[in-house]
């Protein structure tokens, strides 16, 4: 399906369904479902792209509407005026709230949003000034001049209007540069963060722009309602957006408007159908959406929208960057100059040393392997250089700086790229997206240049760069698969083909050619030769001898964490302490 169908049937279908001559009833539900999906298109961003759960939406929401009701009941500013500052004030709550929580993980972001959703429904329902949980009566409706939306179509118009333009903002978000920074915070912090990603930075970012869309939600609501009071805004209501927005499809965008429809359709036929049928009242409504949440999460794990995306699946990206210029290139160490000097570098994990004092160097040009047997303890030293653990002790020099300190996305950004030991990458992004992933620091679009897509002289410029690098290294034929598609070998490529990206003058290597078959080995060794030839430093960690002696100048050899011995690759071979612990002797 072509990204734009939905944009364009929608944009068609609200001014018709405007002048249809529907009940006021009919229309007064799609407000309803209107206002409900602007917040479930937040929790679409914040917990189905960015992978973090939040039960404390309706407490924005509450804002929004509190601000509006309070300043237009007792200063008499316009409600379009009322908008931005409650605008400010959602975004500096959710600021203060997002820096304290996101860094918690697993189920405590949870329990903390509920814990903020509870303590602002007390505080709305104890203040005098809000008239506590009798809530803000008598508010106007909105007006454009002398035009009152009221609440009917006019109201109907504009509700829409925002939710359109909310959802296009998201895609346009989500297709970009730093949209692909937030889909990797779902499962990819590590590989983000060596991309030069800020992943917590992105995580307060969609924190923030979710609580936007639910204030923008509340400020609507109250003056729909013409009344506020807390009941809107408490925990239920949170668990309920939470529901939509799974029910929908938590991973999609148009899946926010299918949730909000069905669940505000289905909750206001089944308050009439259910008594009827029982011959009691009560809340049975929430027996049978407990039932009916249970059986989407088992069987249809990313909502009904999912079922649409499988049969209608996104179009390959139009290659539109044939002639768009190259991105800028750092300048790279000369021959023979120092690229990296490790300094007995040492790491503890309480009483088990895993690497004991380690040191050796890289100059430009050079192919250095770092090898040993498993548990030597050289995925560790990778992950001391590059900056993804912290080291007890020991210096870390990189083109004569000194990086000991730096977390791996600082020392990313200058010049320093790696693979991983296990495939790193969003298995729902294409190759050609992965990829694009290396060069994030090589562009400089922010989220609202993306939302407004002014951005798509750099984003082209980015795919340029991701598609050469890809046909470097004889994958230009994948730009469009899905990477969750690709065998191991493949993936491996590609992950060299992302650190590529980065434009690096040291690239880091962990295991490239495992997975790998015969041919595809002797590419990368042809691939890894050219880099050389181009003047790139190259750390290799690899269990492949052959690959080994065929590409390496240096060997670093390690063994339980320790240093063997360090050589050239006839040196290493003819070592008998090497071929005793790794290589193996004649017997």
């Amino acid at each position: 399906m072509k990204r734009g169908l939905p944009i364009v049937l929608l944009a068609l279908a609200v001014p018709v369904v405007a002048l249809l001559p529907l009940p006021d009833f009919w229309i007064a539900q799609l407000n309803y479902i209107g206002l409900y999906a602007l917040v479930s298109l937040g929790l679409v961003l914040l917990t189905g792209v960015g992978g973090l759960t939040s039960f404390g939406q309706a407490a924005f929401v509450g804002i929004g509407a509190y601000t509006t009701a309070w300043l237009t009941l007792n200063t008499g500013m316009s409600p379009w005026l009322t908008l931005f500052v409650g605008l400010a004030l959602t975004a500096i709550s959710a600021l203060i709230v997002g820096l304290i929580t996101l860094r918690m993980s697993g189920h405590y972001l949870p329990l903390a949003t509920i814990a903020w959703g509870l303590s602002l429904y007390y505080l709305m329902g104890n203040l005098d000034a809000l008239g506590k949980y009798d809530g803000l009566l008598g508010l106007k409706s909105l007006s454009i001049g002398s035009i009152n939306l009221g609440q009917g179509r006019l109201f109907f118009v504009l509700c829409w209007a925002l939710l359109l333009g909310s959802a296009v903002a998201l895609l346009n978000l989500l297709d970009s540069r730093p949209g692909r920074a937030i889909r990797s915070l779902k499962g990819g912090t590590q590989m983000a963060e060596a991309m030069g990603i800020n992943t917590f930075r992105y995580k307060v970012t969609i924190f923030v722009i979710a609580a936007l869309l639910a204030a923008v939600a509340g400020w609507l609501l109250a003056h729909f309602q013409r009344t506020v009071n807390p009941s809107a805004f408490g925990l239920k209501m949170g668990i309920e957006y939470l529901f939509m927005t799974v029910v929908g499809g938590v991973g999609y965008v148009w899946g926010a408007i299918v949730g909000a429809g069905l669940v505000k359709l289905l909750d206001d036929w089944l308050q009439v159908a259910l008594p009827a049928l029982i011959g009691t009242s009560g809340s049975y409504e929430v027996i049978v959406f407990g039932v009916a949440l249970v059986l989407v999460l088992k069987y249809l794990p990313e909502g009904l929208w999912s079922v649409v995306a499988r049969k209608f699946p996104k179009p390959d990206r139009l290659v539109d960057w044939v002639d768009a210029d190259d991105l800028p290139v750092r300048s790279k160490p000369q021959n023979g100059e120092r690229v990296l000097v490790v300094d007995n570098i040492r790491k503890q994990f309480g009483g088990l040393v895993a690497v004991n004092d380690i040191s050796f160097e890289i100059t430009a040009g050079q192919i250095v392997g770092l090898i040993g047997p498993n548990g030597a303890g050289k995925s560790t030293t990778f992950n001391l250089i590059t900056g993804g653990l912290n080291k007890t002790s020991g210096r870390v020099t990189f083109l004569g700086e000194d990086v000991t300190a730096l977390p791996s996305r600082e020392i990313s950004r200058k010049g320093m790229a790696r693979t991983f030991q296990h495939v790193k990458l969003i298995a729902d992004m294409t190759v050609l997206e992965n990829v694009a992933m290396g060069a994030y620091m090589r562009g400089s679009s922010g989220v609202v240049s993306s939302m407004l897509r002014a951005n798509q002289a750099e984003e082209q410029r980015l795919m340029k760069e991701a598609q050469r690098q890809l046909e470097r290294i004889g994958m230009g034929d994948y730009l469009h698969e899905q990477v969750g598609n690709l065998a191991m070998g493949p993936q491996r490529l590609m992950e060299i083909a992302r650190a590529l990206c980065c434009d690096p003058a040291l690239l880091l290597l962990d295991e490239p050619a495992a997975g790998l078959r015969h041919m595809e080995k002797q590419a990368l060794a042809a691939v890894l030769h050219q880099l050389q030839g181009e003047g790139m430093s190259i750390l290799l960690v690899e269990h492949d001898m052959d690959l080994v002696m065929d590409v390496c100048d240096q060997l670093v050899v390690m063994e339980f964490g320790t240093l063997l011995t360090r050589g050239t690759p006839a040196e290493v071979q003819a070592n008998p302490a090497v071929r005793a612990a790794y290589l193996g002797t004649e017997h």
